[in-house]
């Protein structure tokens, strides 16, 4: 337990960051999981405007440390090689 006024500030601080956080991570997992659902169907526009809106989002996590960078750019990097397999498929 926190006993000084500075560690209780500090525990203040990261349940409200913890909170902000966990919002951030799962507002990220539902873009991806509508990106997801599009590719799996196979609708190529669907996907494409899903991919649209997630990127940008992934991204903004990535820069406020929810996600790291290279695992962003791996997940938005592997999504647009999917969404270009249905295009030629």
């Amino acid at each position: 337990m926190a006993n000084t006024p500075s560690a209780k500030k500090a525990t203040r601080k990261i349940a409200r960051r913890t909170a902000i956080n966990g919002a951030r991570r799962s507002r990220v997992r539902t873009f991806l999981r509508k990106v997801e659902e599009a590719i799996a169907v196979g609708d190529k526009e669907a996907a494409t405007a899903a991919f649209r809106v997630a990127e940008p989002e992934m991204r903004r996590a990535a820069s406020k440390g929810v996600f790291h960078r290279n695992t962003v750019s791996r997940k938005i990097s592997r999504l647009s090689h999917r969404l270009k397999a249905i295009g030629e498929a």
